[in-house]
């Protein structure tokens, strides 16, 4: 009968022992998480469970509210969010990724404060973006106002996309009120047939000034809003940051092998 002090030996050892640990920093919100699992078990090519990508999740929803705080209406939510890498930290990960898009207006503070290896949302959704389009492109953008207002992605993809010939085009404030910010808190609340409406119009109206694709650069949007059903392709944020988690899983776990 293995005692106590055993059990935890061997509990340590293990969390040293798994290569390709993906810490998945979520909770923001909780759906959107499970959305990213999701996505990592379809970005993983496996046949076996032991062939999948190891990951710890972290799903702390009382983290607070990205959007409030970038307004300065609401507590920063730096500090819950360190909390939450540091304890995947402590629990063997190599690897951290966050499921939100508005919370990696923190990004370069947490990462400095883990000293991990992190993905960035946004380097991951224009990376396929980049895949996928000529040297002409006119992005549209649906996202809290917050990642807007903010500029992250426009000024964290200045220079990926600085050899194309590149047009933003962002929703009036109008829309914001009326379509996005309503429909991402439809999805949070669980209400997804809402969610899908508002952000399916949206979407359309992005389209209709000229987008000839969608970032869906929140996460709650992928939830309910897809290629297959609005009319202009999207790039998933949410799919393409698993798709690279996965790679790195897959690249960490071969190494070691």
């Amino acid at each position: 009968m293995p005692t106590p002090k055993t059990i935890h030996r061997h509990s340590s050892e293990m969390q040293l022992a798994v290569p390709g640990l993906i810490g998945v920093l979520g909770g923001m919100g909780p759906l959107s998480t499970v959305d990213f699992m999701q996505k990592l078990l379809n970005a993983t090519p496996a046949n076996l469970d032991q062939e999948h990508v190891p990951a710890l999740i972290s799903s702390i929803p009382q983290i607070p509210d990205r959007t409030e705080a970038f307004r300065g209406l609401g507590e920063s939510p730096l500090a819950a969010i360190i909390d939450c890498a540091v304890r995947l930290k402590t629990a063997g990960v190599g690897l951290i990724v966050m499921p939100c898009n508005t919370a990696h207006l923190w990004f370069d503070e947490i990462q400095a404060h883990v000293n991990l290896p992190m993905l960035h949302i946004v380097d991951s959704a224009v990376e396929n973006l980049l895949k996928e389009t000529n040297t002409q492109v006119r992005i549209g953008l649906l996202a809290t106002d917050a990642t807007i207002a903010s500029g992250l992605y426009i000024n964290r993809t200045l220079f990926l996309l600085s050899h194309q010939s590149v047009q933003w085009l962002l929703p009036t404030a109008v829309e914001m009120i009326d379509w996005v910010m309503p429909g991402i808190s439809a999805v949070k609340s669980g209400d997804l047939t809402l969610g899908q409406n508002l952000l399916q119009q949206a979407a359309d109206a992005l389209q209709k000034r000229g987008a000839t694709t969608v970032i869906l650069g929140c996460t709650e949007i992928p939830v309910v809003l897809n290629s297959a059903n609005i009319s202009i392709p999207t790039v998933d944020a949410t799919a393409a940051l698993a798709k690279k988690a996965v790679s790195w899983s897959l690249q960490e776990r071969m190494s070691k092998s």
